[in-house]
């Protein structure tokens, strides 16, 4: 599960097994540096995983292990389970997000650019519509990816939910 993505009879058969056993997440090899792999090659295993280990005393260095990667449509898909799920700490989301906001504005490929500020941008919405972040946290810093990418439609959409918000 770490190497490659698992054909869905596998991916089925481990999502089982986790369920039938929660404690096998702490036996099955996963450690925080190993998180990556498994997020990039089978995001829901990855997140059947964390969240058998939300009350541990290590799920801080998972969450490390997940702000510090690079990110991803499978990293974002993790993150944004995750915060549907179980109540994360606020800084972990905050640092999440502001990783994918410099993360968008160092790619150099436009293709790319412009395709992960599309996601960012519906991960952030999501986020700000579901309640699970407090905007005004990040406002300054969302407001100002939204204008760098002005040109993209989702970072108007953005923009223009973050005025209607400012102005309630």
């Amino acid at each position: 599960a770490f190497k490659v993505p698992l054909v869905p009879a596998q991916q089925k058969q481990v999502l089982q097994e986790l369920e039938a056993n929660p404690r096998l997440v702490y036996h099955c090899g996963l450690m925080p540096d190993r998180l990556p792999d498994l997020v990039e090659n089978n995001p829901m295993i990855a997140i059947e995983c964390l969240l058998k280990l939300m009350n541990s005393e290590f799920i801080t260095a998972y969450l490390s292990a997940l702000v510090n990667m690079s990110m991803s449509l499978h990293s974002m898909e993790v993150v944004n389970r995750l915060t549907t799920a179980v109540q994360l700490p606020a800084e972990f989301i905050h640092l999440y997000v502001s990783n994918c906001i410099s993360s968008c504005e160092s790619i150099k490929d436009k293709y790319m650019q412009n395709r992960l500020v599309r996601l960012v941008c519906v991960f952030l919405q999501s986020l700000i519509r579901n309640k699970i972040i407090d905007v005004s946290d990040l406002f300054i810093e969302v407001q100002a990816f939204c204008i760098e990418f002005s040109r993209i439609r989702e970072a108007a959409g953005l923009f223009r939910l973050l005025k209607t918000i400012e102005s309630a």
